[in-house]
């Protein structure tokens, strides 16, 4: 039978309820168990005299029971006792029955397997996993490195292992079969071993396995499977494609009139980069396929300008255009510069958002439905019930990887009538690592703004301590002096808008009060929509020569002016915030500088980070560092990529496979499709449904 086939209700000792439980971790056939992958392993065939523990070190111990008593301190818990002859430990648990307590007789023989921890009298395990030794019997002899895997609340790693076992057994009698769905000479290392004894081998690891290997991932065995996890992700991917350019798409062959018009009012010219990316696009939405285009530009390069450009090319053809932004602040940023390019130009703009009034929202409304505005502006409220648009021909994502899988199908599906759907493209100011792009977005053709307008500077980032406060202070007044303007951007502390407002509002009056010759304005985003622009118009219009804000101005207004950015706490900010932080100064000729302040000690991760934002500029530098740092499901800024949850694979790590996958999906695409559902199956489950968001 296969793999696949052989219900979890099939092993021994799997109910209903356990069934239910087990469901929850995707385990549903013995297929699922067996790629359920360890996370870790342990080794426990060595026992450690508990004279010798040492906190913080996960280890195996053999005793006898002194004493097992409830103990009633703050919660309800089981103290045991055991000593070994060189030494005593106290195992503590807050969960357990009357015959749990009851087996924990003066004088029984126990081994457990726990971390050592500092406990009140004497060194602790909290639940470690133990067995009980009845009579003479010998303690069982390890025949194996102990796998970990991950977990659900009631569902117990002797479960996981139990199951396992049993899946094992199964698969070396023969009653069940993993296919082998790899195409022949696809391995692209001899020594890699067939599917089925690399599952043996990652599950059941000899004693004498190279424990270092396993736990950094580099074990051929585990390399196999790594192989397959990613060809898995690559097809899925690749799969989205083809099935999106099976689909019809309306072909927006502008006449070219409105761009020209919209470029001649533009006060400097497209870069090479910018014209580039704009034929690109422009090419794309003149087929009659769908459109699904990536355009990556660091912080300032101008996508901004050629999204604008591919709207436009849409209204020429008879369409609407949709820009979505995950943020108001950003969302508005957008809608005031369409407003401001496109209306002198005759196009008409509307705005969806959630702070809108009833009122202004049906008026809104009908401008879309009816087709008198040509492009709409707005975040997650575009794609809100009771939202239609007359021809939506295309639609723009800023910062695509901050909405999800739903909220985006859900856009597209709108705009899907008479069999057609709309172009898509997707924006972000996140530079992608190529390794994660061609993983995550193998779906998409990728363009790259890789060039900033002329003129532009680059930032000098010093990182100081807080302690030097006086001297940043003193910086600012010296720029200030000379006529440039500052931006003081304020601690994140939490996710708290009202104790960021509350820290804004402290910083603001303190440096009122230590520069009282300068004009400071504040910022934070419990201020009103029109509050928030009149000051920051203000400061962009040069009224004021220093801006106190939370960090609402991450993707703030353009001002060339403005050549000095000090960040408080940068420690506790992402490489990602920084940068784009960063981004609003240099933005003119002028050499312009970046502090970032902290709060000591520090952390080895944030010396990293304040390290990597000193040393380079390069939004790609910084997004590998970010990548490297936080990990692929963190940088992209979702789970539901399904990136997040690799089971074996590791974006940095295995990044040297990556070429080999690309040649093994073409193949596989072309000589082996029926292999293809199979693998996206085993590996991505139920999230392979999401593949055509």
């Amino acid at each position: 039978m296969r793999a696949e086939d052989f219900p979890i209700t099939g092993f021994t000792g799997v109910g209903p309820q356990l069934a239910a439980r087990l469901e929850k971790l995707g385990l549903r056939t013995a297929q699922d168990i067996l790629f359920h992958l360890p996370r870790h392993y342990e080794d426990r065939s060595r026992v450690v005299p508990m004279g010798s523990l040492v906190p913080g070190v996960s280890c195996s111990v053999e005793g006898e029971v002194e004493l097992a008593e409830v103990a009633f301190r703050g919660r309800r818990t089981l103290l045991v006792r055991v000593s070994d002859g060189s030494g005593s430990l106290t195992l503590r648990f807050f969960h357990f029955s009357k015959a749990q307590h009851e087996a924990f007789q003066r004088g029984t023989r126990i081994r457990a397997f726990g971390e050592a921890r500092r406990g009140p009298q004497t060194l602790e395990m909290v639940h470690p996993e133990y067995r009980i030794l009845r009579n003479d019997e010998p303690a069982p002899a390890a025949e194996h490195l102990t796998p970990v895997y991950s977990t659900t609340e009631g569902v117990q790693q002797g479960r996981l292992r139990a199951l396992t076992t049993q899946a094992l057994k199964l698969l070396a009698a023969g009653r069940i079969q993993v296919a082998e769905l790899l195409p022949p000479q696809a391995i692209p290392d001899a020594r890699f071993p067939t599917l089925a004894d690399a599952l043996r081998y990652v599950h059941r690891p000899p004693l004498d396995a190279d424990l270092l290997q396993l736990s950094e991932g580099r074990h051929p065995a585990q390399r196999r499977l790594v192989l397959e996890e990613l060809l898995a992700h690559h097809l899925s991917l690749q799969q989205r494609r083809l099935e999106a350019r099976r689909e019809a798409a309306p072909v927006l062959a502008g006449d070219g009139r409105l761009g020209k018009a919209f470029l001649a009012r533009l006060p400097f010219a497209l870069t090479r980069a910018q014209q580039r990316v704009h034929e690109e696009i422009r090419a794309d939405l003149a087929r009659p396929e769908p459109m699904m285009r990536l355009v990556q530009g660091d912080v300032g390069s101008g996508k901004t300008v050629v999204a604008a450009l591919a709207a436009l090319q849409a209204v020429e053809a008879g369409c609407q255009a949709v820009v979505m932004a995950p943020t108001e602040l950003l969302a508005e940023q957008h809608f005031r510069n369409f407003l401001d390019w496109l209306e002198p130009i005759g196009v008409r703009v509307a705005w969806l958002a959630g702070k809108l009034t009833a009122k202004q929202r049906r008026e809104q409304l009908e401008e879309a439905a009816s087709g008198r505005a040509k492009v709409i502006v707005g975040t997650h409220a575009l794609f809100q019930e009771g939202v239609e648009f007359q021809r939506l021909g295309l639609i723009i994502i800023d910062e695509q990887h901050r909405f999800g899988v739903h909220q985006r199908l859900a856009l597209r599906q709108k705009g899907a009538r008479d069999g057609q759907a709309p172009h898509q493209l997707i924006m972000t100011a996140t530079p992608i690592p190529r390794t994660l792009a061609m993983t995550a977005y193998a779906d998409l053709d990728t363009s790259i703004i890789d060039e900033l307008p002329p003129g532009r500077t680059p930032v000098q980032t010093v990182v100081i301590s807080e302690s030097r406060r006086a001297e940043v202070v003193a910086r600012v007044a010296a720029a200030i002096d000379h006529g440039r303007q500052v931006y003081w951007v304020c601690p994140l502390i939490e996710e708290s808008e009202l104790m960021q407002f509350e820290a804004a509002e402290q910083t603001f009056a303190a440096l009122s009060a230590a520069l009282p010759d300068c004009r400071v304005g504040l910022v934070h985003g419990r201020m009103k929509p029109a509050e928030k622009e009149q000051v920051m118009m203000l400061f962009k219009n040069g009224k004021l020569d220093l801006l106190v804000a939370t960090t609402v101005i991450e993707v703030g207004v353009d001002v060339p002016n403005a050549s000095l950015m000090v960040i408080e706490n940068a420690e506790r900010m992402g490489l990602a915030q920084l940068h784009q932080l960063r981004g609003r100064v240099g933005r003119g000729s002028v050499a312009s500088s970046c502090v970032l302040m902290y709060k000591p000690p520090l952390s080895a991760t944030a010396k990293r980070r304040l390290a990597v934002m000193r040393e380079t500029n390069d939004g790609f530098v910084i997004a590998q560092e970010d990548l490297k740092i936080r990990g692929p499901g963190e940088v992209l800024g979702t789970r539901q990529t399904g990136l997040a949850q690799l089971h074996i694979a590791d974006l940095m790590r295995d990044a040297d496979l990556l070429p080999h996958v690309q040649k093994i999906a073409q193949r596989v695409l072309r000589d082996f499709p029926e292999s293809v559902t199979p693998l996206i199956q085993r590996w991505l489950g139920d999230s392979a449904r999401y593949a055509n968001a």
